[in-house]
């Protein structure tokens, strides 16, 4: 792999150096896929074939593994609900007396509370030492009746507690009964029977969810149908087939019906009761399960390549894309370079105007001073207030010529950072104040909601003005004419404070806002240089804050400004 690695680019650099640059990337294209389309599909095809081999030999017996896992968990199930109800037998049965059990009303209570809290039971009765059930609860009228020749009076006599398998007995309809021994005051044996239906069995079965064509029921150990079968017979039938070697573990047998149809028979025989669990399926479904999933591994081959050559060429058409943009940029990267050279003088300049306009500044500002001392300290001259109030407006203007060379000095990054405690609502209202005339001429409406119990925060004011400025100027040059931009500040936590500066401009595609922050990026075909978001990003990490965007094509952008309250560099007190 590697030696055809090295011969593609060996290949390369022999002939594309004698072709135009049109002619190479077309060849490096058609090379890169070749080899990714060999790379990729041939060992997937060599695995497709391989897996399905192993498929077809291993997917019948992992039918048959999960399909005996089934078996397994539904016997527990069974046998768990089975074995609950007869834990509450023998607990009403040692937690009363035999005199309690014979009264009518102790003995209707107590099923009360037994068919309130557990479901399946029909009726509940005592039988004496004699055989006769001396009191009966239920919906029939079974009081007195002789149950000594019963099979389960004689295992409850033996073992101490029976549940039998299904029959009908007196009722006349399928259930299952549960007897338990207690003593009496003569220390004879008495019996507490109950019966429960056989519903709550269904419904476990049905549980297991099989595929429609398979069937799930038990018998017994006789063979004789317990619970109803969709295709061998009702309650109480006999099983038309051979019963199954006895064995307690869940078992596969494959057999055949009275029809000749194969058969999977899975089965499990249940220690100390009469229940066989038995589940029936034809041998075809798993064959048929097969064939489903060597369509589907086709179809899954067919998709999936069809997928690698549309990854292929559109991975090969972006990394061509990307060379060939690459090596544009480099060839951009000068002019851009020469460019931000310029704006380094430009800005070199605006500090050098600044510093000479301050100068005449000073000089005013030194007359006027001069000008109010001396009629401040002269009595006599004539219309002295109003000179004076003249003077106070020729000083509060130098203030502000002095304010504004001062930015100057910051937009130009001529001064170091010098860190005070500012209102961010003061900072960026003056701000909008640069902005104004412009809003107005274009009809843009600038919203303002701030808070106004904000802290103040430790940090460089001419720099943030510059962020400021920067995010509000491609702000308001995003929206189209009659738009707005809404300005929002917030207390983040204890110690940040927010800043969020939305437009409902055309917005940006995500691609476009992962690249926004990055030196010479821009959308502004033309004129744009791609520094200044880059700067403001600068500027706020070296003020200990944080700005994120988020941006959707048609509904607008907004930035998210944090900045720390106390600066590490700037907090002082």
């Amino acid at each position: 792999m590697n030696n055809l690695i090295a011969r593609f680019f060996d290949f390369l650099k022999e002939r594309v150096w004698f072709r135009s640059q049109k002619d190479r990337y077309r060849r490096l294209r058609v090379s890169m896929i070749t080899i990714m389309l060999v790379v990729t599909l041939v060992p997937l095809a060599v695995m497709a074939v391989i897996n399905s081999h192993l498929y077809h030999n291993s997917l019948k017996q992992q039918n048959i593994d999960q399909l005996l896992g089934i078996v397994n968990k539904t016997k527990h199930s069974i046998q768990l609900y089975l074995q609950e109800r007869l834990s509450t037998v023998q607990y009403i049965a040692n937690g009363n007396t035999v005199e309690e059990l014979r009264d009518a009303n102790q003995l209707r209570n107590v099923f009360h509370t037994l068919s309130e809290n557990i479901s399946g039971f029909v009726d509940i009765g005592l039988i004496n030492p004699d055989g006769q059930q001396v009191a009966y609860v239920g919906p029939y009228d079974l009081e007195g009746k002789d149950y000594s020749e019963h099979k389960s009076y004689h295992e409850v006599k033996v073992n101490g507690s029976y549940i039998s398998d299904v029959f009908k007995g007196y009722r006349g309809f399928p259930h299952i009964v549960i007897a338990v021994k207690l003593t009496g005051p003569d220390h004879k044996s008495w019996v507490l029977r109950t019966t429960i239906n056989i519903d709550n069995l269904n419904e476990i079965l049905a549980a297991m969810k099989l595929d429609p064509r398979a069937d799930a029921f038990l018998l017994n150990r006789a063979g004789t149908i317990q619970t109803p079968s969709k295709f061998y017979g009702d309650v109480l039938d006999s099983f038309p087939m051979e019963m199954p070697a006895k064995t307690f573990q869940p078992t596969i047998n494959e057999t055949r019906d009275n029809q000749g149809n194969n058969l999977i028979m899975a089965y499990a025989y249940f220690p100390k009761l009469e229940f066989v669990l038995t589940v029936i399926k034809p041998s075809n479904l798993f064959l048929q399960s097969w064939y489903s999933l060597k369509g589907q591994m086709l179809g899954i081959f067919i998709g999936g390549t069809l997928l690698i050559i549309i990854v292929i060429f559109r991975l090969t058409n972006t990394m061509v894309r990307r060379i060939k943009q690459a090596d544009e940029r480099r060839e951009v990267a000068l002019r851009e370079l020469e460019h931000a050279q310029k704006l380094s003088s430009i800005g070199r300049m605006a500090a050098g105007i600044a510093h000479e306009v301050n100068n005449p500044l000073a000089v005013i500002n030194e007359k006027a001073g001069l000008i109010k001392d001396i009629i401040q300290n002269n009595s006599n001259i004539p219309q002295s207030e109003k000179l004076t109030k003249l003077s106070d407006s020729i000083l509060a203007t130098v203030e502000r010529a002095k304010d504004i060379t001062y930015r100057l000095l910051g937009f130009a990054s001529r001064l170091e950072t010098r860190y005070e405690k500012l209102n961010i609502n003061n900072v960026l209202r003056d701000v909008v104040s640069f902005l104004h005339r412009e809003a107005a001429e274009r009809n843009v409406n600038i919203n303002m909601d701030f808070d106004e119990n904000l802290t103040k925060v430790s940090t460089d004011r001419g720099q943030l003005e510059q962020v400021f400025l920067n995010i509000l100027t491609n702000a308001v040059t995003a929206v189209d004419d009659g738009g707005k931009v809404d300005i929002s500040t917030w207390e983040e936590d204890l110690g940040t404070v927010g800043v969020s500066i939305k437009d409902n401009g055309h917005g940006m595609d995500k691609e476009t806002l992962r690249h926004i922050f990055e030196p010479f990026f821009t959308t502004k075909t033309g004129y744009g240089t791609g520094l200044g978001l880059s700067i403001t990003y600068g500027i706020i990490k070296k003020l200990g804050g944080e700005i994120k965007a988020d941006s959707e094509i048609n509904s607008g952008t907004i930035f998210y400004i944090y900045l720390p309250k106390n600066n590490s560099q700037g907090d002082f007190r």
